[in-house]
C-alpha cells in the first residue's frame, strides 16, 4: 500500500512540474543585431533625421571598442531624454558572433545595434566617413538634419564625449563639435 501511494505521489509531482513548466512564460532569447550594409546605414539615417545621433562603431576584438562601450550606454541613458539617439554597429565577423551575442547580453545597451555585412569592407567605410582606414573605435555625431558634424577616432574620454553631444544637442556645429 505504501509504494502505491509514494508512486502515486510521485506520478503527481511529476504532472505537476511538466504543467508548470509548460505554463511559465519562457525567456525569449535576444536576437542578433540587424545586418548592415552601405545602403543600410544609408537608410538608417534617414531613420533617424530629425535627431541629433551618435553612430558608433565597435567590435569584440578591439579592447579599445570594449572599454569605451559601457560610458557609451551610460551616455545614451544619461542624454536620452535631452533628445540623443545612439546606435551602435559591430564590425565583428561572423567567427565572432558568439563572443558579440555574449557582450551584448552582458551590457544590455539601450541603444539599436547592427552589425556589418561581411565584404567590402573599404566600400563601406568610405561611404560612412570618407578617409577611415579601419581604426576602430569610431564615433560619428550627426545634427538634427542629417548632417555628419564630427566624428572620434579611437577611444575617447567620457569628458570629450560629453563635450561633442552637449554641442551636438545645442545645435550641431560648434566650438565644442567633435574633431572633424
Amino acid at each position: 500500500m505504501k509504494i502505491r501511494i509514494a508512486t502515486a505521489t510521485l506520478i503527481m509531482l511529476i504532472a505537476w512540474t511538466t504543467i508548470a513548466v509548460l505554463a511559465a512564460p519562457q525567456a525569449k532569447a535576444p536576437s542578433d543585431p540587424k545586418m548592415i550594409d552601405a545602403q543600410g546605414f544609408q537608410k538608417m539615417l534617414q531613420e533617424h533625421r530629425g535627431k541629433a545621433l551618435l553612430v558608433n562603431f565597435w567590435a569584440t576584438w578591439c579592447e579599445p571598442c570594449r572599454d569605451e562601450y559601457p560610458m557609451l550606454n551610460e551616455l545614451a541613458k544619461q542624454y536620452a531624454p535631452k533628445g540623443l539617439q545612439v546606435v551602435g554597429i559591430s564590425m565583428d565577423d561572423d567567427g565572432d558572433l558568439i563572443l558579440m551575442r555574449r557582450f551584448l547580453a552582458r551590457y544590455k545597451p539601450i541603444f539599436p545595434n547592427y552589425r556589418k555585412t561581411a565584404g567590402a569592407e573599404a566600400a563601406f567605410r568610405e561611404s560612412v566617413l570618407p578617409g577611415w582606414t579601419g581604426s576602430m573605435p569610431v564615433s560619428i555625431f550627426y545634427a538634427k538634419d542629417g548632417r555628419q558634424v564630427g566624428h572620434f577616432y579611437g577611444e575617447q574620454s567620457r569628458e570629450k564625449y560629453e563635450e561633442a553631444i552637449r554641442g551636438l544637442l545645442a545645435g550641431g556645429a560648434g566650438e565644442s563639435s567633435p574633431g572633424k
